[in-house]
């Protein structure tokens, strides 16, 4: 990989991205909507942080973490605008009224544990709890981001899925994530995870999905945890529907595997990894298909 990928832009051409295979093997979709990293001259101008400090919120990478997806035969999405923007893996209007100058209407979700913390749908601070703006945004702003790129961003999440579902009698959404090392600073070496998979605590997806998903992440040598801290967010919560043959399953990848939590720089075998998650998604899609198809058709 040049290191020009691994650049952030300031324009903002395309909000989000599909590649697809050029014949879906299995019923997969990978999707990484928080490794946006397309910061407007707008946006940087209205936040009182530096880039590097907007970019802690940023699962940096991740989309390239998975690049082998289309090449094992199935479609992988991501998000170009960054997660300090808007965040997709949360309810359409979780929107804090402090963010805002104007009321907020009434269908807007103004408490809960995610808006108190200023991680809303358009959140008030990064993950260091800096306040991003230098002032407030008005309502007509932070409407016309989920018009423009929350809904169709989800509209074309659930065309994927249902495409899946339909050619194949079921699908698997694989949400992918990355966390912060300091997540396990207390932890020892030996014991901290590398890879956290949630499911919701075992309500967004058959468990063969997420047992064949740390069986394989265990053969390459990553330590797994399951459900702590990270259980899976909105969209593995709104799009797991095992009953329905919709699986859903969050990923998070330890960010001191793979780049500087310092500079955002990759180090040096970053495409090492790729090489490995590319092993990790051509296994799971076999594994996991074989195991899910009988379940499927029990089903239908």
């Amino acid at each position: 990989m040049s290191p020009e990928q691994f650049q952030p832009t300031d324009i903002l051409d395309e909000p989000f991205w599909i590649e697809r295979p050029e014949q879906q093997l299995a019923p997969f979709l990978f999707n990484s909507p928080h490794s946006g990293r397309c910061y407007t001259v707008d946006f940087k101008n209205s936040s009182r942080l530096t880039e590097l400090e907007l970019r802690s919120s940023e699962d940096s990478y991740i989309d390239l973490l998975y690049a082998r997806a289309p090449s094992c035969g199935v479609p992988l999405m991501a998000a170009n605008f960054p997660r300090a923007f808007l965040d997709l893996n949360r309810e359409p209007y979780e929107l804090d009224p402090i963010v805002f100058s104007d009321p907020l209407p009434s269908y807007a979700k103004t408490s809960g544990a995610r808006v108190g913390s200023g991680l809303g749908t358009i959140a008030r601070i990064v993950s260091e709890r800096k306040e991003i703006y230098r002032h407030k945004l008005s309502l007509q702003e932070g409407l016309d981001r989920i018009e423009t790129l929350y809904k169709p961003y989800h509209q074309a999440l659930r065309r994927e899925l249902a495409l899946a579902h339909v050619n194949f009698g079921f699908a698997c959404l694989i949400d992918c994530h990355s966390m912060p090392s300091r997540v396990f600073q207390n932890a020892s070496p030996n014991t901290r995870p590398d890879i956290v998979l949630g499911d919701r605590f075992g309500t967004s997806c058959h468990p063969l999905l997420i047992n064949s998903a740390k069986s394989i992440l265990g053969h390459l040598g990553l330590r797994v945890e399951i459900n702590r801290p990270y259980a899976g967010g909105f969209i593995t919560q709104h799009y797991g529907r095992p009953i329905k043959g919709l699986h859903a399953l969050q990923i998070e990848i330890d960010r001191s595997l793979y780049m500087n939590e310092e500079t955002f720089e990759p180090l040096p075998h970053f495409a090492e990894l790729v090489d490995l998650f590319g092993r990790f998604t051509d296994m799971l899609m076999q594994c996991a298909s074989d195991a899910l198809y009988p379940t499927a058709a029990a089903a239908e």
